[in-house]
């Protein structure tokens, strides 16, 4: 068994949502009660997600015309060449008490979420019958509407196999999400929702992707409640090898 912990990232009325908003998981930065913050107009410190909020474009929500999973290439595209699926290397980041596929050391067999950062409940994965998602953060079709049209297709399929954009969660409040942005849904785990802005900042930074004014206040809410959530940061190129191909 391998125990690996899940990385420090990253629908409800939304007006309701706000202001009530709590911070990240763990030791809030300024209490959970999400008020009190410095905000942007307090002049936000450097390498906070708070911070990169201020540097993303503003413009309104693009076309979703032309929009298909396909476009940002095969599913869970093994881009990192290390023969295991995205997928499963995401399973085996976040989750706890790992096992695998017999015979194989790729292939999560089962496993425990624990602390689902959306629910804050433990949820069993197991393979074939699984209550386990994988989430992109900034779902691809929101992406798509804000910029990632008009990409080359090899940024697109970094994109959906960045695993700073991946993230094990709880099956259920992530349908509910869809493909809403931070002004359309926020993680009913209200001590998330800090971790959860801040990591769509960050991929929102790192890919060019951009917001709406409706998104970015929303955003700027959140993280006004905890100004010093650091913004998280990835490795993983922008744009995938040559051997990988989308439509």
């Amino acid at each position: 068994m391998v125990t690996v912990r899940r990385y420090g990232m990253v629908g409800l009325a939304v007006g309701a949502l706000l202001w009530s908003a709590g911070c990240g998981l763990g030791e809030p930065s300024t209490g959970s009660d999400g008020a009190g913050g410095q905000g942007a107009k307090g002049g936000a410190a450097a390498g906070t997600a708070l911070a990169a909020l201020e540097t993303l474009t503003v413009k309104e929500e693009g076309s979703k015309d032309g929009y298909g999973r396909e476009r940002f290439g095969s599913a869970w595209a093994d881009v990192d060449g290390n023969s295991c699926g995205t997928r499963d290397d995401i399973l085996k980041r976040d989750l706890a008490e790992v096992e695998y596929k017999d015979g194989d050391d790729c292939v999560v067999a089962s496993g425990v979420l624990k602390d689902d950062p959306y629910s804050g409940e433990d949820v069993e994965f197991r393979r074939g019958a699984s209550k386990v998602d994988i989430d992109h953060l900034v779902s691809l079709s929101d992406a798509w509407k804000k910029g990632a049209s008009e990409w080359e297709p090899a940024k697109r399929i970094a994109f959906a196999n960045d695993p700073l954009n991946l993230l094990a969660v709880n099956a259920s409040p992530n349908r509910a999400k869809g493909d809403g942005d931070a002004a359309k849904w926020l993680p009913p785990n209200k001590t998330y929702r800090c971790a959860y802005v801040a990591g769509q900042v960050a991929v929102k930074k790192k890919y060019e992707v951009w917001v709406t004014a409706g998104e970015r206040d929303a955003m700027r809410t959140i993280l006004d409640g905890c100004p010093e959530e650091k913004l998280p940061e990835g490795d993983a190129p922008t744009e995938a090898p040559d051997r990988f191909r989308a439509k």
